[in-house]
């Protein structure tokens, strides 16, 4: 299976001879490139013009927003709600995070602008994950030393890091390197797409970094 990062939360995940998953479309009012992808199936994890401008999507059938079970063209699609409640202030942030299972064996859990730690009951419904999309600049997402608390508790095999902060980006977050100081991991695999299968996966836990596929960076 193949990942391709285009900046912010935003993925497309493709394995061939199955659907394309577009992840957290933005809008370019976020200060990125404009963009245009092409999937059949487009996920949002919450609504915001930086993860659900599902306008620049084009060839979606499904798009999928809120917690449950889907079954896609052999891919199965896991939307776990992982709020954020503000009890002093009484206000719930939605996020739902998606895990996809692909036929060949190789799941992915893209973790949206999950801001807190998951409690067990949340981290045992993941079961095991190959690779972790996981927020880690800040902003409505997780800090850095709290994705690495994250991180600990999945224990994927794969990290890629996202939703940090990118040239030309109209959000205030953390650069990648504040990330990777708190996991203690000084250099880094940068690839422009991550090809991943069932068997040879590394036996630790590797960070990839995905340069972001759009001009102007």
């Amino acid at each position: 299976m193949d990942i391709t990062w285009y900046g912010h939360s935003c993925f497309r995940l493709a394995e061939r001879g199955q659907i394309t998953i577009i992840t957290d479309p933005y809008s370019d009012t976020i200060g990125l490139p404009p963009q245009r992808w092409k999937g059949d199936v487009v996920t949002t994890s919450h609504h915001s013009p930086g993860h659900a401008a599902l306008e620049n999507v084009k060839g979606a059938v499904h798009t999928i927003s809120g917690p449950g079970e889907y079954e896609i063209g052999g891919v199965f699609v896991h939307g776990i709600a992982m709020h954020h409640i503000d009890h002093e202030q009484q206000i719930i942030k939605p996020n739902v995070a998606f895990l996809f299972e692909f036929g060949t064996g190789v799941n992915v859990l893209h973790l949206g602008d999950l801001s807190h730690i998951p409690d067990q009951s949340t981290i045992e419904q993941m079961g095991e994950v190959d690779v972790l999309l996981v927020p880690v600049g800040g902003g409505n997402g997780l800090k850095a030393p709290t994705a690495a608390e994250v991180i600990g508790l999945i224990e994927p095999t794969y990290i890629i890091p996202m939703h940090y902060a990118l040239p030309g980006l109209a959000l205030d977050l953390d650069p990648l390197e504040k990330f990777l100081k708190a996991i203690g991991v000084s250099r880094v695999q940068e690839e422009e797409t991550l090809r991943v299968t069932a068997s040879g996966q590394p036996e630790q836990p590797q960070v990839v970094v995905l340069v972001p596929q759009f001009k102007g960076v």
